[in-house]
């Protein structure tokens, strides 16, 4: 291809973004001006607005350069590979030179994109000697291309004296959208490619666009809603740089190419997957904007959903890229272009989100591993998300691979109540004395959440905050005060209530209840956890349906097992068919609860015993602890700690203990023996001898609070693994167990507090903890204004460690400035220092590392500052102008 023609190739959708970050976003009130503004004013890389540094704009022309070579055919490419970066280093030289030109935005626009890209050229002629003829002309048509996007965006800013240059202004509209309709008559090589990912698309927006919302279709209201009604955005901990850091689990891959996602069932993983993927395959730039920098990773990405436990039927046989949408059964997987998937790795434009490591079998897990490890070293430059139950894979699994580890923070009280208001709105019918019911519902039962604390230790994540919405409607105000309790009734909501609600007759001629039901689900749901498998064929699921059948009369007379196979996925509530053919559990938690329960009937505490050190079967074990009697509960409890004891390495030995310590929330009877044999070897495992531990054993829930020790009698190594065990479990419970550490000498100790403030509700935890907490020798961390309002209630901190949400103003007005003396926060936060003369007793500010370059040269003009901390790879200018005023101290 001529690289010259190259320029034509590109629409301004690929343009338009990566020209914008070169130009300062001008703030409210910028309309008001009414003069011509310099070019070196305007550009972002330079003057008193700089906002980004040199490494962006390389960053930015790199990406330009890529955006154009994918436009062009691969098999004649303008330009060689090796060559790529140094067109870009050379373009990013040529667009620098624009704070170099002695003219304005008006002479700018009266020049005309091919004049301006000849003036820059002209300013270092010298740019391109050292390219070939093709990646010079490549050079220069990018140029062109970026001073007509340039130009443009002149004539679109508030400040723009555009009723001087309406004529020039209209030009180059039309010359912008001109080769966006160029485009469109005349495809590039790519248009089959370009047209089939306008279909998939569509494709991934129809099938995860929509989310269950449990409980909701109990009358005249759908159980499908559309994803931006119905999605939640939650909180993940992300650990780095010595700092646990709370992120919105929406910007997972804000700079961060590969990610490992934990959660617990029903905490959103599967949900998050289906939100990036829908919001990736729209590329609604408004969505994307509104974003900001968050989101600014997914623009330009192809989405691939991969749940594991579809890919993993066939264990031996993980796909390569090219079968991707077959090995999920998409209906386009026949439609993909020859190489398509690879054309898209290759580019590095994949988003990966592959959901479920926790449902791949353990003896398979390592196989998994390895397949991923060849795909990203096949594949660099994709974004990667991976999910998994907190348990399933040791810490560090991909670490090796380059993945950060995050985790989903339980919902908090300020979540719950978001969640509680959301699904009584979405529940709401027509029915005006149904409304009235439904408003006096909600306020209850947010109510009855913040004061009873059983009921807020349920109401940890998505699932469990939607079955207890649903159940409280259902029984009028009543709600069960225990998980197993909880599980119950949301089946019978299920199974028998459903229909009757929303008037709904035997349309298929079968009339099932509620028992005969539940008998052939539990056969099923005992099958998939025997086969290690979430998903099951449809005619495996039949036949396990036949063998069934005759032990239930109450379903045996009423149809062949097809025909009572196919009212119980369509009628229970419980079953669903994702894609032709394939059946599985609405949710892996009933799954789970409904297999248990199969188990301890049939007498197979034997089987649980020998499956208990695979994390597929531990919310199973929990569950049969809760359906089984005293005696078998007793029995199945004493197995697991003799197992534990004789575990052939530590690790297992802890797993299997704590999975014991972690049942006993579900045996309301036992002999007291056996839980004293169970505390006692818990008790041995706390508090935690490492972080690992600390992990694990808060997995155990809310009931290890009672047995963590405290803080008397502890090393400070212990007391800060304590705390750490505390704040991972969460919730309303851990504070008074945190409480108790606000006194200790330990400065760790107390850091660890000052920074857990994310995980819990913003005013209990500030009134309890944070005001309690002793000495001025921590930094608490502040990611919001609501969490400057509640410092400021009791008199403010005076250090603080500051998040990236809030900007300069936000802390001029919120922060009490009297109190302040360090504050340690990004080194771009301000590209000037003068507002920090809002707090006079400031004398130590501790940078983190930014990629730009930082002027310090402000700094000097406050009155008491005396010291400043850098990262020693910092980029800093104006250090002259520190000297004798304060100490720089680099870390």
């Amino acid at each position: 291809m001529d690289a010259a023609a190259i320029g034509a190739r590109l629409a301004s959708s690929a343009v338009a973004p990566l020209i914008k970050k070169l130009f300062v976003q001008e703030g409210p009130g910028a309309g008001l001006v009414t003069k011509p503004v310099r070019l070196a004013g305007l550009v972002s890389f330079k003057g008193e607005k700089r906002t980004i540094g040199e490494r962006d704009l390389h960053r930015i022309t790199g990406e330009l350069v890529q955006r154009a070579l994918r436009s062009a055919d691969p098999h004649d490419r303008p330009v060689a590979s090796d060559e790529e970066e140094a067109v870009a280093i050379a373009l990013a030289r040529t667009l620098h030179s624009l704070g170099d030109l002695d003219m304005d935005d008006v002479q700018a626009v009266q020049l005309g994109h091919r004049a301006l890209a000849q003036r820059l050229r002209s300013i270092d002629p010298h740019t391109t000697f050292h390219l070939s003829d093709d990646a010079a002309r490549l050079h220069d048509a990018l140029v062109e291309i970026a001073c007509l996007h340039i130009l443009h965006f002149f004539t679109q800013r508030s400040t723009f004296v555009a009723s001087t240059l309406v004529r020039q202004s209209s030009q180059l509209t039309e010359a912008v959208t001109k080769v966006d309709l160029l485009l469109e008559r005349n495809p590039s090589p790519f248009s089959e490619d370009t047209l089939f990912e306008a279909r998939y698309a569509d494709h991934i927006i129809d099938k995860h666009g929509t989310l269950t919302i449990y409980g909701i279709d109990l009358t005249n209201t759908p159980d499908q809603w559309p994803l931006d009604t119905a999605y939640l955005s939650l909180e993940a901990g992300v650990s780095e740089h010595g700092r646990h850091t709370p992120i919105r689990a929406e910007h997972a891959l804000a700079g961060r190419d590969r990610v490992l996602l934990r959660g617990v069932a029903g905490s959103g993983k599967t949900t998050l997957v289906q939100w990036l993927a829908v919001t990736t395959a729209r590329q609604d730039p408004a969505v994307l904007r509104a974003g900001g920098e968050p989101l600014a990773p997914l623009l330009g990405r192809v989405p691939f959903v991969l749940p594991l436990r579809t890919l993993t039927r066939l264990w031996h046989d993980l796909p390569t890229p090219g079968r991707f949408l077959a090995a999920i059964r998409s209906p386009l997987a026949d439609a993909q272009p020859r190489g398509w998937t690879d054309r898209v790795l290759s580019a590095g434009r994949g988003l990966l989100l592959v959901d479920g490591i926790d449902e791949v079998p353990e003896k398979v897990r390592g196989q998994t591993r390895n397949w991923l490890r060849d795909l990203l070293g096949a594949y660099p430059g994709n974004l990667w998300l991976i999910t998994s139950r907190p348990s399933a894979v040791r810490d560090k699994w991909l670490a090796p691979e380059g993945f950060s580890e995050l985790s989903l923070a339980p919902m908090s009280r300020g979540d719950v109540t978001h969640f509680i208001r959301r699904w009584h709105t979405a529940a709401r019918s027509d029915d005006a004395t149904e409304r009235e019911l439904l408003d006096t519902y909600e306020q209850s039962l947010i109510t009855a959440i913040r004061t009873k604390q059983d009921l807020a230790r349920l109401a940890t994540n998505p699932l469990m905050c939607g079955l207890i919405c649903a159940l409280h409607r259902d029984r009028r105000g009543y709600l069960p005060h225990a998980r197993k309790e909880l599980y119950d009734a949301a089946l019978s909501m299920l199974l028998s209530r459903r229909d009757i609600e929303r008037h709904m007759s035997a349309t298929d001629g079968i009339e099932l209840n509620e028992e005969p039901q539940t008998r052939l689900l539990q056969k099923l749901a005992y099958k998939f956890l025997l086969n290690g498998k979430s998903e099951l064929e449809r005619s495996h699921a039949e036949r396990i349906i036949a063998l069934a059948l005759p032990s239930v009369p109450a379903a045996v007379n009423q149809g062949n097992a097809e025909e009572i196979f196919r009212h119980l996925l369509l009628r229970s509530g419980v079953l669903r068919e994702p894609v032709p053919g394939i059946i599985d559990f609405v949710h892996r938690t009933f799954q789970d609860y409904l297999g248990a329960k199969a188990a301890v009937e049939e007498g197979d505490l034997g089987v649980l015993v020998l499956r208990a050190a695979d994390s597929q079967w531990e919310d199973a074990i929990r569950m049969a602890i809760a359906h089984a009697r005293p005696k078998e509960r007793a029995d199945l409890l004493g197995e697991l700690i003799a197992r534990g004891d004789t575990a052939s390495t530590p690790r297992r030995r802890t797993q299997l203990h704590l999975l014991a310590m972690a049942s006993l929330e579900h045996a309301t009877e036992l002999n007291p023996t056996i839980r004293a044999e169970v505390e006692r070897r818990a008790t041995a495992l706390i508090p935690p001898k490492t972080l690992t531990e600390a992990a694990e054993v808060a997995q155990v829930g809310p009931v290890v609070l009672e047995l963590l020790p405290g803080p008397e009698g502890l090393s400070p190594e212990a007391a800060l693994l304590t705390v750490q065990t505390a704040v991972l479990i969460g919730g309303d419970a851990a504070i008074p167990v945190l409480a108790r550490f606000v006194e200790h000498p330990d400065a760790e100790v107390r850091t660890r507090l000052a920074t857990a403030w994310y995980r819990f509700d913003t005013e209990q935890y500030a009134e309890e903890v944070l005001a309690r907490l002793d000495g001025d020798d921590v930094y608490v961390e502040v990611a919001g204004e609501k969490e400057l309002q509640a410092l400021r209630a009791f008199g403010g901190r005076a250090r603080l460690r500051v998040g990236r949400d809030l900007g300069t103003a936000e802390l001029v007005a919120g922060v009490v400035p009297d109190r302040l003396t360090h504050l340690w926060l990004r080194a771009d936060h301000a590209v000037t220092w003068y507002w920090l003369a809002a707090f006079p007793r400031l004398h130590t500010l501790t940078l983190d590392l930014s990629a730009g370059t930082v002027d310090l040269s402000s700094l000097a003009a406050h009155p008491a500052l005396r010291t400043v901390r850098v990262d020693k790879d910092q980029r800093l200018t104006g250090r002259a102008s520190l000297m004798g005023h304060l100490d720089l101290v680099t870390t």
